[in-house]
């Protein structure tokens, strides 16, 4: 089997009108016009895998990770490395340092669940499977939402009562009327229905942190605190750890940047992002120091969303609830089948590959350029 070709299509996927933000508070999403990228690699068989690109990756780049991978066997591929073969590297064990322990290149991660979607369906087996397995059958997720007032707040926790979440990550800042959000979340969800606290860092400093934390946490239905402040702060990071009576939660795709917080004794738990391959091994960190993590997001679309799905089944400390949101917050998620949410769960998929498919008739409508390399 050889990749033959590659399909690239350039995309623009809305997120649906008042889903997001509060237009009051921001006025447009703006993320959501920046472009992401679907791929499919082709190959000599009936077999083709998809994959797709974080916001904002240079078509430039994309197109060159294209043809690192054209004439591959993607059965013969490292699937911790899948550029190795086109740029010679010699995978004989001497190589491999520490931190990094899986591959990078031009749109690596776009590129790496193409292949394992691939190799997954030429060997008939789940991308989990290929990894080590899955240690759960459906992984935990909560619903999402952007910057909203206490009102739009309670709405879309009635939407997501609805939807049979039992909890929601937000995002907001130090300006906003957080307590009074917070509160008519309560009246909606009650104590149970628990909010994970994310604004990004732009708590500021660790004196207005605890300070505004020590008022959230006395509502009662605080989950976590996520990036309260900036990370280069770890000093600050200490403060908000020993003061407020919740737990703390860093961000983060970095082995080393993980083990400097755990060094620090500053954090609780983390939010881990990317894929099947890389997620697990940082989940690992976490575990051997006794900690529960969840799954990232990008407010994306359905095959990076279901990339993630995989990645969280197969750590066994991704007990979080995780965040897959792109099919509630965008227009459309662009595969056939939407990931469907059950009681704060979504379902481990079972199908050979990712387990999902392109949608190419809803394609052309979000398509702004369209190439295939040979």
């Amino acid at each position: 089997m050889k990749v033959t070709s590659v399909d690239i299509w350039t995309v623009i996927v809305p997120t649906i009108p008042g889903r997001v933000h509060s237009p009051e508070w921001v006025a447009e999403t703006g993320w959501d016009q920046v472009p992401k990228h679907i791929l499919r690699l082709n190959t000599d068989t009936e077999l083709a895998g998809i994959g797709e690109t974080g916001r904002g990756v240079p078509l430039e780049q994309v197109e060159a990770g294209a043809r690192l991978l054209l004439g591959c066997d993607p059965e013969s591929l490292c699937l911790r490395d899948i550029y190795a073969v086109a740029q010679h590297r010699v995978l004989d064990g001497t190589e491999r340092g520490v931190p990094m322990s899986v591959g990078t290149g031009p749109a690596y991660q776009a590129y790496e669940m193409a292949i394992l979607d691939i190799v997954g369906k030429a060997r008939r087996q789940p991308v989990h499977a290929l990894l080590g397995g899955a240690v759960r059958s459906r992984v935990r997720a909560d619903y999402w939402m952007g910057h909203q007032t206490p009102e739009d707040g309670k709405r879309s926790v009635e939407r997501a009562l609805q939807q049979g979440f039992h909890g929601v990550k937000i995002k907001c800042k130090l300006d906003e009327p957080l307590e009074e959000r917070l509160r008519a979340m309560r009246n909606v969800g009650g104590v149970d229905f628990k909010v994970t606290v994310d604004p990004n860092e732009r708590f500021h400093t660790a004196e207005q942190a605890i300070e505004l934390a020590h008022r959230l946490v006395a509502l009662g239905n605080v989950e976590v605190f996520e990036d309260p402040i900036p990370k280069t702060d770890i000093e600050g990071w200490i403060r908000i750890h020993e003061e407020v009576d919740a737990p703390i939660a860093m961000h983060l795709g970095s082995g080393s940047r993980m083990l400097e917080a755990l060094q620090a004794g500053c954090v609780d738990c983390f939010n881990l992002g990317s894929g099947p391959v890389a997620m697990p091994d940082l989940a690992h960190i976490a575990a051997a120091a006794g900690m529960a993590c969840w799954h990232g997001s990008g407010n994306d679309l359905g095959i990076i969303d279901t990339s993630y799905i995989h990645a969280a089944a197969l750590a066994p400390n991704c007990t979080m609830a995780s965040d897959f949101v792109g099919s509630w917050t965008r227009e459309d998620d662009l595969i056939l089948e939407p990931i469907e949410f059950v009681n704060g769960y979504v379902a481990t998929p079972e199908r050979p590959g990712l387990g999902c498919d392109l949608d190419l008739a809803a394609l052309p409508k979000y398509t702004r350029s369209h190439q295939e390399i040979h």
